[in-house]
């Protein structure tokens, strides 16, 4: 079963009983039971920033690190349907998010370790994505210093709702044998929309260009044959890092002074 998200707190709905519900009884997908609930939302006044400090508290609770709940929150919530104010406003901000370039590239074969998991798992603050840079960083199979480190998802399920894979590693030669316990993903030719984060903490940095690719107003136009971060020498600085976006699109657009 598919996975989605209330449109409220971002709680991933899992099974039947988390539902919300309308007016008139029937089930909604869209809210969980605890936001909704026939048919009005059960915190009517709460603001975008009161939900933030909700989930954050319920998070930290769960024993996710309040710093990364609230940074993560912040990126994610604002996009949810609830927070997503009037039609002309939401149709200003995503119009508003452009990729910097786009770029078509050779296929490519990456390493390191890697994990299945959903959006719904991460932002429920039990994913592992995390978990996967920690291991990475401490398996002893780490290319040169100046490598450049990625984060690549692969193998979707469902586009943005199903299981995909995330690996987290280096590029590695086709023909390259892998030592125990690095898997590897293979990324086919493709073209990429290419969005450029800002400089600032890694936590927060990446999760804010996350929330312009989710924004984009052409979400059709991705492919989901692989979609990959890219960490180079912009990133040797946690504290400090500035990441691309690769995400693969049907086909390349002209830029604006074309």
């Amino acid at each position: 079963m598919n996975v989605t998200v209330c449109q409220s707190c971002g709680m991933p709905l899992t099974t039947p009983a988390q539902f919300g519900t309308e007016a008139d009884g029937n089930a909604t997908r869209e809210y969980c039971i605890y936001c909704y609930k026939e048919g009005v939302f059960q915190q009517p006044n709460i603001t975008l920033e009161g939900m933030i400090e909700m989930c954050t508290a319920i998070l930290k609770e769960e024993g996710t690190d309040e710093e990364s709940a609230r940074s993560m929150l912040r990126n994610q919530l604002p996009f949810l349907k609830r927070w997503n104010r009037s039609t002309s406003e939401r149709n200003e901000k995503t119009n508003s998010v452009q990729p910097v370039r786009y770029v078509t590239l050779p296929g490519k074969r990456l390493a390191g370790v890697s994990a299945r998991t959903t959006n719904a798992n991460e932002m429920s603050g039990k994913g592992c994505i995390q978990g996967l840079w920690d291991r990475y960083f401490t398996s002893g199979q780490l290319p040169a210093p100046e490598a450049a480190r990625y984060g690549c998802y692969a193998d979707y399920t469902d586009g943005i709702h199903g299981e995909y894979t995330i690996l987290v590693g280096h590029e590695v030669a086709a023909d390259e044998t892998l030592p125990d316990g690095m898997n590897s993903v293979e990324l086919p030719p493709a073209t990429y929309a290419v969005f450029t984060s800002r400089k600032g903490p890694m936590a927060e940095v990446v999760g804010e260009a996350w929330g312009a690719v989710w924004a984009w107003n052409h979400q059709h136009e991705r492919t989901f044959t692989g979609d990959f971060e890219l960490y180079d020498e912009r990133s040797m600085d946690p504290a400090n890092v500035q990441v691309d976006l690769y995400i693969a699109v049907k086909q390349a657009k002209p830029s604006a002074d074309q």
